[in-house]
């Protein structure tokens, strides 16, 4: 059997409505650059705000998506659809803060049926699959614990990391309770075991982290899921 080639010239999806004020949209492009360079890749990526995105289609072409940080999104379904796009059709997917928030949301909905699955920062009713955090993490650094023989974890290459947060909303503990009933997976926790990382194991590459892992690139770090994800996409 004839293996595809690799592909050389990537399309990446870059979901969220683009601030050049915010922390991570100033290093997401840093760390896709940095990590296309050092794998012989070109990585063209589009920033699509939520308003942009009415319709799968409009996903179409892409070779992998990551939902952003920065929410609450102008336009959520924008944010719901894309998600829902890469679940299904096995796009590598990332979502980071806001992004992994929504795909918590996403994947409530659409798989495990809970139709009024809401966001405590936006709803004001339903069941909160995403609710406040007890203690914040707005500009704060923190230790995870990664589950070992995951895409994370694989990534990352070791089982403890630290990595910053800009974040006040987090899995309520209702949702924790039911998230392995399915096929996601937590590979992520805190230091009080608070789940921080999850992915999704029917899926080739889709991995969801609170913490703002492209960060590591304004310091000039490498960013491992983000190597990751463009391998994933690349083959």
């Amino acid at each position: 059997m004839d293996h595809l080639p690799v592909k050389e010239t990537l399309r990446i999806a870059l979901v969220g409505d683009y601030n050049p004020e915010v922390i991570a949209h100033q290093a997401i492009p840093l760390a896709i650059d940095d990590a296309a360079a050092v794998q012989n890749l070109t990585a063209d990526y589009d920033w699509l705000a939520s308003s942009e995105i009415q319709y799968a289609e409009d996903l179409v072409g892409y070779d992998a998506i990551w939902v952003v940080p920065a929410s609450p999104y102008k336009n959520p379904e924008g944010a719901f659809i894309a998600i829902r796009y890469a679940r299904e059709n096995s796009i590598p997917f990332l979502g980071t803060c806001g992004g992994f928030q929504h795909a918590m949301i996403e994947y409530a909905r659409n798989v495990l049926a809970w139709e009024d699955a809401a966001h405590a920062e936006t709803d004001t009713s339903g069941r909160m699959v995403i609710s406040a955090l007890q203690c914040t993490l707005v500009e704060e650094t923190g230790v995870i614990e990664l589950r070992p023989n995951t895409l994370i974890g694989k990534a990352y290459g070791r089982e403890t990391i630290e990595e910053g947060y800009h974040c006040r909303y987090g899995i309520s503990p209702e949702f924790a309770d039911v998230l392995n009933s399915g096929d996601f997976r937590v590979t992520g926790w805190d230091e009080d075991g608070e789940i921080r990382a999850v992915e999704l194991a029917s899926h080739p590459f889709f991995v969801a982290t609170l913490f703002q892992h492209e960060r590591g690139a304004l310091a000039g770090r490498p960013v491992p899921l983000v190597h990751a994800m463009l391998r994933a996409a690349s083959n």
